[in-house]
This record gives C-alpha cells, sequence and structure tokens, in this order.
C-alpha cells in the first residue's frame, strides 16, 4: 500500500503549496524530539520531514500522486509495470536541517514552548501562544505572522545576523575598452528571502558596471549586499575586479602600453623604421639612428592609455626592441664583419 504523506501531514490530496506548508510546520513542531520526548517522536518527525519533501517538490508530487510510494521509490516500474522507467526516490535529507532551513534557526522553541519561563505549556497547539481572539491551533497564525512578520529574519530574530563575506569575480577587459571605456552587463544567480521570511527563491540579476577609461588592472567595482540572502544572514557584498585581457600586440604596465619591435641585427647595426600600431587604429613610424642594443627601449609620449585619474592624459607607447641575429654567417661574410667591425 505505501505511506500515505497526506495523512502524515493532515492534508487532503489537493492542499495547496500553502497548505502543505503550514501543515509541515504545524507537525514538525509538535513532533520535534527536542519538545516531544514521547516514543516514537523522533521516526515520526523523520517520517514528516520525507512527507514535505516530496509533496513540496511538484516533480515528486506528481509521481507519488499517479504511482503512489512504491512507483516514487522504484519499487514498481512508474509505468505500472516491472519493466516501466522507475523513479528511485530515496530521502535522504536531515530532518533537523530541513527544520532548522524552514524555520531560519535550530531553536525557535523560545518562541513556540515557553510562556514566561514555563516548559509545560501543551505540546498539541504549539500556536496556542499567538492565538488572537480566541481562535486555537492553525486558526491562530494571524498573532504568528504579526509576530514573525515585525522581525527580520522571523523567528530567528534572538540570534544576530552577520554579513558574509564578499564574493569576488574577475571583469575581464579589453586594452581597448580601457582606452575608449564601456558598459559591461553582468548576469549574477543569487537566493533571496520570501516574503514568509523563511524560505528562500532562486534568481538571476543584471549588474550594470561601467568601465572609466583608463581604469587599472586590480580597480575594483563593489555592488553592496547582492549575494545570497537567507533568514540567518546579510547578503555579502559582490565584488567585481577588473582583469586586462591578453592582447594580440601589446602589454600594459599601468598606463603604459608596451610594443615588442623586433628588427635584424642590420637594422640595429645601421639604423631602422619601426611602424607601430596605436589602439585608435593609426600607425605611427618610429626611426632610429643609432645602434639598437638588446633591450634597448623607446618611449613614445602620450601613446598609450589614459590615465585613471585624469583620463584626458595619457600615458606612454614603449618600444621594446628585439634583435634577430642570423642564424648562421658564411665564411666571406665573417671574414668582412671582422675587418668591418670594431674590436
Amino acid at each position: 500500500m505505501g505511506k500515505d504523506y497526506y495523512r502524515v501531514l493532515g492534508i487532503a490530496k489537493g492542499a495547496s503549496e500553502d497548505e502543505i506548508k503550514k501543515a509541515y510546520r504545524k507537525q514538525a513542531l509538535r513532533y520535534h524530539p527536542d519538545k516531544n520526548k514521547a516514543a516514537g517522536a523522533e521516526d515520526k518527525f523523520k517520517e514528516i520531514a520525507e512527507a514535505y519533501d516530496v509533496l513540496s517538490d511538484a516533480k515528486k508530487r506528481d509521481i507519488y500522486d499517479r504511482y503512489g510510494e512504491e512507483g516514487l521509490k522504484g519499487s514498481t516500474g512508474v509505468g505500472g509495470g516491472p519493466n516501466g522507467p522507475s523513479y528511485n526516490y530515496t530521502f535522504h535529507g536531515d530532518p533537523h536541517a530541513m527544520f532548522a532551513e524552514f524555520f531560519g534557526g535550530r531553536s525557535p522553541f523560545d518562541q513556540f514552548f515557553q510562556r514566561n519561563g514555563d516548559d509545560d505549556m501543551d505540546i498539541d497547539d504549539p500556536f496556542a501562544a499567538f492565538s488572537m481572539g480566541g481562535m486555537g491551533g492553525m486558526g491562530g497564525m494571524g498573532g504568528f505572522q504579526r509576530s514573525f512578520k515585525s522581525h527580520p529574519g522571523g523567528l530567528h530574530r534572538g540570534r544576530e545576523r552577520k554579513k558574509d563575506p564578499p564574493v569576488v569575480h574577475e571583469l575581464k577587459v579589453s586594452l581597448e575598452e580601457v582606452f575608449t571605456g564601456c558598459t559591461k552587463k553582468m548576469k549574477i544567480s543569487r537566493k533571496r528571502l520570501n516574503p514568509d521570511g523563511c524560505t528562500v527563491r532562486n534568481e538571476d540579476k543584471i549588474l550594470t558596471v561601467d568601465i572609466k577609461r583608463g581604469w587599472k588592472e586590480g580597480t575594483k567595482i563593489t555592488f553592496p549586499r547582492e549575494g545570497d540572502e537567507t533568514p540567518i544572514n546579510i547578503p555579502a557584498d559582490v565584488v567585481f575586479v577588473v582583469k586586462d585581457k591578453p592582447h594580440a600586440v601589446f602589454r600594459r604596465e599601468g598606463s603604459d602600453i608596451i610594443y615588442p619591435a623586433k628588427i635584424s641585427l642590420r637594422d640595429a647595426l645601421c639604423g631602422c623604421a619601426v611602424s607601430a600600431p596605436t589602439l585608435d587604429g593609426r600607425t605611427i613610424t618610429v626611426t632610429s639612428r643609432d645602434v639598437v642594443k638588446p633591450g634597448m627601449k623607446k618611449r613614445i609620449a602620450g601613446e598609450g592609455l589614459p590615465l585613471s585619474k585624469c583620463p584626458e592624459k595619457r600615458g606612454d607607447m614603449v618600444l621594446d626592441f628585439t634583435v634577430k641575429f642570423p642564424d648562421k654567417l658564411g665564411q666571406n661574410t665573417r671574414d668582412a664583419l671582422s675587418q668591418i667591425l670594431p674590436p
């Protein structure tokens, strides 16, 4: 026959999502082993958690409604026959953890079960302390809701909420984007509290980041309290840290851009002209009549990135010379060079 999860929670088969939550709330408080010392309370508490785990999940509930516990747990094929596909559900959850998540903390009994220090309150009516105008049991939920809503964090209001550490993401930008400035839209997924103050939902949000001209690598952009929200925490700040994308031509050092200028040994000795690209699409020709030694640099003022604190000014482009030596020389060339070059 299998378990009747609806009977476990004390509700009808067509119960709404809200009715299922209310039923779990009532039964879990009634049979929680911290307060109910009767034999079998622990097993009943776990059975209530399993029933809620199934009925609060649309897919599990649909399988259970159609094929019962046997079909849900794969005792028979979901299709009704021994060879049908099975839905192998097993309750692996911790009923105490489920209780804590639902109520926003592991010790809600200070609010539910104590009245002026008296622990002898009738456990069969855990909401009696919140009854309004003579309405008992679930009819007294009005008082409970007022008490809950008046304190952010719900039943966890007696405990100080702590803010989670920042959630840090890299924000990769190209040198061209740093040069001109740009806008980035970053999609984040996070948890947010539902209006009941206990349960959470997943939601996506678009955060807009305006990249200013000249921003340096390592610049941080902070969005306060945009992280996950639960009954027991203060949402973390979401922080984006600017990271340079590798560039096909340049690398940067602060506000300067470095261009690797590769020249031949002849050009290094006899003079050369180097055509260097710029970030805004131009080409600059740089000539040198001096002997270029390996590792030598030549600076072109004002052709780098905007200064972060003064974007109308720019850093420099630095030509970093690399001299390409021939792989081998013929004997005649060796003899000629030995006559021409100084010792």
